[in-house]
């Protein structure tokens, strides 16, 4: 079994020594940490959240620990050519994911920092983004004591916990089961209404949100619009990632490939954009809190096309990836509608995705399953699709959750 290294209390503070621990359980941890800090940095951007910036900076020491954990148990158990030829797509996995959460950190010193962030970043938000707060839970809170799956906090609420910092250590992707402790740092996500209410209920205190402000300049708004979907594309592209591996699937890998071109084309309008809206406004200089914003998001995508790369190139995911990226918190799953299926021509809210199955569609590429069968061109995507957006016959769904909850979804879709 490959070996990774824990970190030791020594003389020097970070100084780490040999010990044997599964490299998988390394690697699905990297996972999940990886996808929290890209969540998690831009919505410090998006709401300008000191709080939430500083737990990303705290999730980066973490990952910088993973990372030379993996390096050398990685570096040990390469003995042979066979072995450097079957470890260098895990070695690569490594090096995508510690850039990712160099990016996020460096998204998230946009916030700490105060490199300057236009009032527009906000205004032009769309009205789907959801709000992410941090909250400690208090001594005297009815939650305190009660597991996520008691309190039915994202039935009843629409707030869902991301994840739970409890002296010193991360819970990431808690579920029904996780019992909540007074003391427990708990990140939330949800509708304003629903996070002012588990707010209140988990703090003792009044949640107050940031003023929006008003809109701006046109083709600055049209920059930011472009950074928030460059967001989008960069997160789907990483979760694609883990899929292509979890699966071995060139074609999945490919649509990695599609989205990192887009990126790179959104981020040459972005660029476009900006420069004429430097001439518009009295204070150009606040723009560049948007430059390093796109900047660190095309590395993130750059960074998902890395980790297809052993796929696309024909290497065989090594087992201990494969099984990794299955046992993290999450799985990605990649399932066609059938014309037969009860999905096709309802939408995501009406079919009730989540409640049925667990699962959360992040993406749909629509046609894309009729083109397989047919081989015709297809594909248009609809990223971070709501309850409103409509399912049919054809369409590629690309949903998160868990392993049971994607076998589910597949007999939906496929009738």
């Amino acid at each position: 079994m490959l070996g990774a290294v824990e970190p030791a209390a020594m003389d020097q503070p970070g100084t780490v020594e040999y010990e044997p621990v599964s490299v998988k359980q390394v690697l699905a941890e990297m996972k999940d940490t990886a996808e929290l800090l890209i969540d998690l940095s831009y919505s410090a951007v998006l709401l300008g959240s000191d709080d939430v910036a500083a737990e990303v900076l705290e999730l980066e020491e973490k990952m910088d620990v993973l990372q030379l954990r993996a390096r050398m148990s990685l570096l040990m158990a390469c003995r042979s050519t066979d072995d450097a030829e079957s470890l260098a797509p895990v070695l690569g996995m490594v090096g995508a994911a510690e850039k990712i959460s160099d990016a996020a950190g460096d998204i998230a010193k946009i916030v700490l920092e105060d490199i300057g962030l236009p009032d527009t970043m906000r205004a032009a938000l769309p009205e789907a983004v959801e709000t992410l707060v941090r909250a400690t839970i208090s001594s005297d809170s009815q939650l305190a004591d009660e597991t996520l799956g008691g309190l039915n906090l994202e039935t009843e609420t629409g707030v869902r916990a991301l994840a739970i910092r409890r002296q010193g250590h991360w819970l990431l992707n808690p579920d029904r089961e996780t019992r909540l402790e007074a003391g427990d740092v708990v990140l939330f996500r949800g509708p304003e209404d629903g996070i002012a209410e588990v707010y209140r209920d988990a703090t003792g205190d009044v949640y107050e949100p940031p003023e929006p402000p008003e809109g701006g300049v046109r083709d600055l708004e049209r920059a930011v619009d472009s950074i928030v979907l460059m967001k989008d594309m960069g997160e789907l592209a990483v979760d694609l990632a883990y899929g292509a591996v979890l699966f071995d699937s060139t074609e999945v890998a490919e649509e990695v490939v599609e989205l990192e071109a887009e990126v790179d084309a959104l981020q040459s309008r972005f660029e476009a954009w900006t420069l004429r809206a430097a001439a518009d406004i009295d204070d150009p200089v606040s723009l560049r809190g948007l430059v390093h914003l796109a900047r660190s998001t095309e590395v993130i995508s750059d960074a998902a096309l890395e980790m297809s790369e052993g796929v696309l190139r024909g290497l065989s995911t090594h087992p201990v990836v494969a099984e990794a990226v299955q046992e993290s918190d999450e799985v990605i799953v990649r399932t066609t509608v059938y014309p037969d299926s009860d999905l096709a021509g309802t939408t995501i809210g009406d079919a009730e995705v989540k409640t049925a199955t667990g699962m959360r569609i992040i993406a749909i590429r629509r046609g894309a399953g009729e083109s397989e069968r047919t081989g015709r061109e297809g594909g248009d995507w609809v990223v971070s699709p709501g309850p409103e957006t409509q399912i049919q016959t054809g369409d590629v769904l690309i949903a998160k959750g868990t392993r049971t909850g994607g076998d589910r979804l597949t007999e939906l879709a496929e009738g």
